[in-house]
Formats: C-alpha cells, sequence, structure tokens
C-alpha cells in the first residue's frame, strides 16, 4: 500500500516537472512560432474554407467537408447543416448547386 502512495506521488511529481519544462521551452520559442506564422500567406488562414477544386464526382468526405459535418452524420444534423449555409448563402448558383448536392449525397446514403 505504501509502495503504491510512493510510487503516485512520484508520478505526479515527474508529470509536474515535464509540465513546467515544456512550459518553459514553448516560451523560448515564442518568437519563433510567431515568426513563422507571419511569413506565411494570409490566404492559408481564411477561416478553414475548402480551397482546393471540386472533384467531378462529389465524394462522401468532400460533401461532409463543404456542409462543415463528419461523413457519418444523422439526417437531422445534415438538414441543420445545409439550413445553417444556406440561409446566409446568396452566392453563384455554382456554389448553391454544391451545397445542395452534398446535402442530397450525404442524405442519399440511408442514415437515420
Amino acid at each position: 500500500m505504501a509502495s503504491t502512495v510512493v510510487a503516485a506521488g512520484l508520478t505526479i511529481a515527474a508529470t509536474g516537472f515535464a509540465g513546467r519544462y515544456a512550459f518553459q521551452a514553448m516560451k523560448h520559442m515564442e518568437p519563433q512560432v510567431k515568426q513563422v506564422f507571419q511569413s506565411l500567406p494570409k490566404s492559408a488562414f481564411r477561416g478553414g474554407y475548402y480551397r482546393v477544386g471540386f472533384e467531378p464526382k462529389m465524394m462522401t468526405w468532400e460533401a461532409a467537408l463543404i456542409l462543415g459535418i463528419s461523413p457519418t452524420a444523422n439526417k437531422g444534423k445534415i438538414r441543420d447543416a445545409h439550413q445553417r449555409i444556406m440561409l446566409p448563402e446568396g452566392g453563384s448558383p455554382y456554389t448553391v448547386a454544391k451545397i445542395n448536392e452534398a446535402k442530397d449525397l450525404l442524405e442519399g446514403q440511408g442514415k437515420k
């Protein structure tokens, strides 16, 4: 019993020291990290938009990425995501068609 308590105490102490070391190392790396982020193009941080062209035939992962949901989402989540995107959307007919295609593809997979 006593050895278990000692082992638990040593584990907690080691974790604390490792965390302290990692925190101090991160402080020293902060200027380099900031420099790397500043050197990246601004378009790399567009709020998570899908910046690659569409596939000729839409795939499940692509439809899920367009709607911002899991590929295994149920029909309720698919409809909610579709509605959330389409309400403020006033974009091109092509964009609207792709959003609708994504919804139809995911709903057509028989998920309830």
